[in-house]
């Protein structure tokens, strides 16, 4: 199976299909007119005609990155300090 181009992965592709597959045979209505009933068909139908839309959800980002990230935009380095302040 050739890779299309809106995937990333042939395993990307195969998840949306059976989920599209599932919704079928849940009783979702077909989104396109199609002669065959089975539902691994017409999801693959729908989705090589862009019916069937999809996302990516990027990865959570750990607790250490958050917190690194808001201490680095709290704390302001002393040479940015305004001009014509002194310490005296």
């Amino acid at each position: 199976m050739a890779l299309d181009e809106e995937f990333d992965s042939n395993y990307r592709y195969v998840l949306v299909a059976a989920r599209r597959a599932r919704q079928l045979l849940s009783g979702a209505r077909p989104t396109i007119d199609t002669l065959t009933r089975k539902p691994c068909k017409i999801a693959q139908e729908e989705i090589k005609a862009g019916k069937v839309h999809w996302n990516t959800n990027e990865a959570p980002r750990s607790a250490v990155e958050v917190a690194s990230e808001a201490l680095d935009k709290a704390v302001e380095p002393e040479s940015q300090a305004a001009p014509g302040q002194d310490d005296e």
